[in-house]
């Protein structure tokens, strides 16, 4: 099965036409035609069956015949991740991350972040596409950058963690994350938090974990934490 993403569907649409980007990959590159079944998701749980009324290679239509709808899962994973020096890194992050199964991230500016500024347009085609290629219905929610003081200063609920390097005891990950429940992690960056930050963290309710042995990049940090997460409750 493929899946196309459009945001703008509903469970009361009946018709619907395709950007002329889709509107040509599905005719010219997929060579698709009238009476061809296509499935869509808008990225908010719902999948669509849609057959194709007009072909058109700039202006493709289609008709809805069947909705379903999928149910969010019993928890909010929420990632904060410091942004890698390379844009690729953060990328293939994102990718991954939305094919394991994320809720939410949100980059954060640290002290030692080398990277500040970042391309959400572009980020958030990347999450669209690894959602699509891993047939999900639900887009993970990006957020705009935000300090690292601004972010630790919000409320936040549910299970709170950050991942560090500093020498001190901590927790594995597997065994302070509980089923069911609402999982927000911090990830730094590849210069790790600074102390002042880690007790800045310590103070707002966040508890220490170790995400292994190895000392681990940016973006695999938050993988294996992802990982560790959906095992838990997929176990």
């Amino acid at each position: 099965m493929q899946l196309f993403y459009n945001p703008r569907l509903d469970q009361s649409a009946t018709q619907f036409t395709f950007s002329a980007e889709e509107s040509n990959h599905i005719v010219k590159v997929l060579r698709k035609k009238e009476g061809d079944l296509l499935h869509i998701t808008n990225g908010k749980g719902y999948l669509f069956e849609a057959k194709i009324i007009d072909a058109a290679a700039k202006k493709c239509s289609a008709e809805i015949v069947d909705t379903d709808k999928n149910h969010q899962k019993m928890f909010w994973f929420h990632l904060v991740v410091a942004p890698t020096k390379m844009n690729d890194r953060f990328e293939w992050f994102l990718e991954k991350a939305t094919e394991i199964g994320v809720n939410e991230i949100t980059p954060i500016i640290c002290e030692n972040s080398e990277r500040k500024v970042l391309k959400i347009e572009r980020m958030e085609k990347v999450i669209q596409s690894a959602m699509k290629q891993s047939l999900q219905t639900f887009l993970p929610k990006l957020n705009a950058p935000i300090s690292y003081t601004e972010f630790i200063s919000k409320s936040h609920e549910g299970l709170l963690f950050i991942a560090h390097c500093e020498d001190e005891e901590k927790l594995d990950l597997k065994r302070r994350v509980a089923p069911d429940k609402d999982v927000t992690i911090l990830i730094g960056p590849e210069g790790d938090f600074s102390a002042t930050e880690i007790k800045q963290a310590y103070t707002n309710g966040f508890l220490p974990v170790s995400l292994g042995r190895n000392r681990l990049r940016t973006e695999t940090a938050a993988i294996v934490a992802c990982t560790t997460v959906n095992m838990i409750n997929n176990g």
